[in-house]
């Protein structure tokens, strides 16, 4: 159903230093769909993210998706406060108005979620890669936002990182929250999506269930690179 379109891009290109990062992309998004990004380095995976988060304007075209306020976006690297892991999650809280005492309820009760609650009182610097990723994903399970963007969020982590940080998107996702993640992990993507979008050279080339493009990849840039992956 139409009205159940949450994000939608309408004929956007995104130029740049007179590269074309995107060309004319159209693209629908239900409310509460799991879709994961895939493509080669400069294909346009981060470019798409931002698009929906404004962090990127486009050229040409327009962009539906909700305010920033409904929104969770994870970096590779994510920001955070030089406060303590308790902290971090009742600034959020606070930017999006909740007062005292349900501030710090909410944050606990994400921080327990995320697997943080034995930890809320130290220092974020001093957590590692994987606890910081949990901290973002404690931001965002607080919050409750109808969309939670993800830029190759297990990049840089562990194996039993990655697979604990991937558990916990899953379940934000599961509670309603409608997911869009880029990765260049196949293994990940099979794990997470229930669709998948296969960017080459700035254009979707590839817009399918995850299982159908997995089991059968339609164009050239899509089985080379899943051959490529795969070696």
């Amino acid at each position: 159903m139409a009205d159940d379109v949450l994000l939608r891009l309408g004929q956007v290109s995104v130029v740049a230093g007179g590269k074309s990062l995107l060309s004319n992309i159209n693209l629908e998004i239900q409310g509460g769909e799991s879709v994961v990004v895939l493509g080669a380095n400069g294909a346009g995976k981060t470019t798409l993210l931002k698009l929906f988060n404004g962090l990127v304007t486009p050229t040409r075209g327009t962009v539906q998706a909700p305010p920033a306020s409904d929104q969770a976006l994870i970096f590779q690297r994510p920001p955070y406060l030089a406060r303590s892991v308790m902290d971090n999650v009742r600034f959020v809280l606070a930017m999006r108005g909740v007062v005292e005492p349900a501030r710090t309820e909410q944050a606990r009760a994400a921080l327990v979620a995320c697997d943080l609650g034995a930890i809320e009182s130290r220092h974020a610097p001093l957590l590692s890669g994987g606890e910081l990723q949990r901290l973002a994903l404690a931001r965002a399970w607080a919050c409750r936002p109808k969309l939670l963007l993800a830029d190759e969020p297990t990049s840089n982590l562990a194996p039993s990182a990655t697979r604990e940080v991937e558990r916990l998107i899953q379940s934000v996702q599961a509670q309603g929250t409608t997911l869009l993640v880029t990765t260049h992990n196949v293994a990940q993507a099979k794990r997470l999506a229930h669709r998948i979008l296969f960017l080459a050279d700035g254009q979707i080339v590839e817009d399918r269930p995850a299982a159908d493009f997995f089991a059968s990849p339609q164009s050239a840039a899509a089985r080379n690179y899943l051959e490529g992956e795969s070696l």
